[in-house]
């Protein structure tokens, strides 16, 4: 299927001025390289569905990326037309097992994540997730005490979760009815897939109680820039390690925000960030992955998790980060 594309700007900022971080040459080299890392950690006969999020995702890779020269964020130059995201969404229908799999391996992650939630935000309350997909965090917020709901366009994984005991709105965060207002609005690894992610969060503070907050959790660009130029030193192991860990390499994502660039962002849309803290991605080994790789993984993202969470500039060091911004 041909994909078509449009030239962009900076949608934090509108700055059209951007230095490139990454040509075509270098992505398709990253995203080689990303097969060649997993392949070797993946037990022979893995079954292609095991592959997603791994070394297959949602968004096709990159043609090309930059970094907005006014406001640090990362973004896809030449970027896919909006329409193209509704078709990868909507349409992606992983197997039942993959999809238990998945909820399985994301719950102590994201209990973590519903801790932290819970001490930022003061007490427990009602909540919109969006991109909610096979309900890991529902179910770890849940068990934390609060009453949360999903809003997810890919009904797959919708009915899925729905059998789980949640309740989830097949539809965007735009196109919901905001005649419920809710305490919370997460929004996690999603906010950066989205064709407008401004847009986005604009809608979320429409559907917020007075007080309300909006909880994010983005892959770090500023990790991307400082990694990506590593990739041809001699410390190329380490970088292609840490950003395959993480799912930087070959970034398959549409928005690289910055911990300012978030900050910006929000501040013009009437929120305060009142705390934000960097981390690593979420458990991917499992059954399929040797063990090997798997003692690996723990390992890396074990000592990754301490230096994520070093507060320096634009924690270069933290490949994902979550930001809590409550109504000012």
């Amino acid at each position: 299927m041909s994909v078509s594309y449009e030239l962009a700007r900076c949608a934090v900022c509108g700055e059209a001025t951007a230095r490139e971080l990454a040509s075509p040459d270098d992505v398709r080299a990253e995203v080689e390289a990303l097969w060649a890392f997993h392949s070797a950690r993946l037990r022979p006969g893995t079954p292609p569905s095991q592959l997603m999020d791994r070394v297959a995702f949602s968004q096709h890779a990159p043609l090309r990326l930059v970094r907005c020269g006014e406001c640090g964020l990362v973004y896809r130059n030449p970027v896919e037309r909006a329409t193209e995201l509704d078709a990868a969404y909507s349409d992606s229908s992983p197997t039942t097992e993959r999809m238990h799999v998945l909820h399985d391996t994301q719950r102590a992650s994201y209990a973590a994540q519903a801790r932290r939630l819970t001490e930022v935000f003061g007490r427990r309350g009602s909540g919109l997730e969006v991109g909610s997909y096979v309900g890991a965090f529902l179910a770890a917020a849940r068990e934390r005490g609060w009453q949360f709901a999903g809003v997810d366009v890919n009904a797959c994984a919708n009915a899925f979760t729905r059998s789980l005991g949640f309740q989830v709105h097949d539809s965007t965060l735009e196109d919901l009815p905001d005649d419920h207002p809710v305490d919370v609005v997460a929004i996690w690894n999603c906010l950066d897939q989205l064709p407008d992610p401004v847009a986005t969060l604009r809608a979320a503070r429409r559907r917020l109680n007075s007080g309300g907050m909006v909880a994010v959790r983005i892959p770090n660009g500023a990790c991307y820039a400082a990694m990506r130029p590593l990739l041809d030193t001699a410390l190329a192991p380490m970088a292609r390690q840490w950003l395959a860990q993480n799912n930087l390499l070959g970034f398959p994502y549409r928005y690289g925000f910055t911990a300012s660039s978030l900050e910006r962002v929000l501040a013009r849309l009437g929120f305060r960030m009142e705390h934000i803290v960097g981390d690593v991605l979420v458990p991917i080994g499992d059954e399929w992955t040797r063990r090997w790789a798997r003692v690996e993984e723990r390992v890396v993202k074990r000592v990754g998790t301490v230096a994520a969470r070093v507060p320096m500039g634009e924690r270069v060091l933290a490949p994902w980060i979550e930001g809590y911004a409550r109504l000012a």
